[in-house]
């Protein structure tokens, strides 16, 4: 498996896109190809001389690739023409329940054929684009207020985010030796926007600010101050001694291309948010 992250987003104040689908995880394991017959053997004959694997296991390996089994002596007759195939388990994905699913033994596949149809995970230009999702990184969403860090009760805030940063990046998955690859695309969408408590009104209603053009939100600048932000927030109670957490997540489309497909694929909009505090302060009024 080799990642081409040229395009990715970069920098300490980059994340990981989460799916919006609750049920949907890029794969926690899969088979590829990962030995040639003298890779394998010389693989196999470390563990054996290990004895770290058991008699019975170790037996029956030799019987397999050494023996008189399924590839005798490691298949070095067919070497050139194929590779031996194994499970990997997806780099952050150790602990997973489904690390655990690829349970099938190391098999051989031959230049130009396809993997045996009874093993679902085995690699295909689909799969790496959803490996592919896992390693998207976007811009982190602290937004723009104003005001800034401090607000009033009923003074609209405006929000924003930096055009410049959110822009589309892309994660290369591929596999040299099947010639396959596949290319996952985020593009940003919108930006939700969290109060942090029931008592504030957001712009839009819905809280969901949609990209326009190559930014989300607009800038505020003299002169606005009696104007409705597009994107922001109304807080309409102090926060006390305390401040509100509001937290702004910006959802991004996600699609891939790759190897025998026709156009853009879709996969499930990814998600990347983070908080921030925001005091709010009553309006002081002087009495004469």
């Amino acid at each position: 498996m080799v990642y081409d992250r040229g395009n990715n987003g970069s920098g300490d104040s980059v994340g990981p896109v989460t799916s919006a689908a609750s049920n949907w995880t890029p794969p926690a394991c899969y088979y590829a190809p990962k030995y040639t017959p003298e890779q394998l053997e010389k693989y196999m004959k470390k563990l054996w001389a290990a004895e770290s694997t058991g008699y019975q296991w170790d037996a029956q390996r030799r019987e397999k690739f050494e023996g008189g089994g399924s590839y005798k002596d490691f298949n070095k007759d067919k070497a050139g023409e194929g590779y031996f195939w194994d499970s990997y388990v997806t780099e952050g994905r150790e602990g997973d329940p489904g690390a655990l699913d690829c349970t099938k033994d190391i098999f051989w596949v031959d230049t130009g054929d396809a993997p045996p149809p009874d093993i679902p995970q085995a690699i295909t230009p689909e799969m790496l684009a959803q490996l592919a999702y896992a390693e998207i990184r976007v811009p982190s969403t602290r937004v723009e207020l104003a005001p800034e860090g401090t607000t009033k009760v009923n003074l609209p805030t405006w929000a924003w985010l930096d055009a410049a940063k959110f822009k589309p990046v892309s994660v290369t998955a591929s596999v040299p030796l099947l010639q396959v690859q596949a290319t996952t695309t985020a593009e940003p969408l919108s930006l939700r926007i969290e109060p942090g408590t029931p008592d504030a009104t957001t712009y839009p209603a819905s809280g969901v600010c949609e990209l326009n053009g190559d930014r989300i939100g607009e800038p505020y600048a003299r002169g606005k101050s009696d104007r409705t932000p597009p994107c922001g927030v109304r807080y309409l109670r102090s926060s006390g001694d305390n401040s509100y957490p509001l937290r702004a997540t910006v959802t991004w489309k996600i699609s891939w291309t790759g190897t025998g497909v026709n156009g853009a694929q879709p996969l499930p909009d990814g998600e990347f948010g983070a908080g921030q505090d925001v005091i709010v302060q009553e309006i002081q009024s002087v009495n004469r």
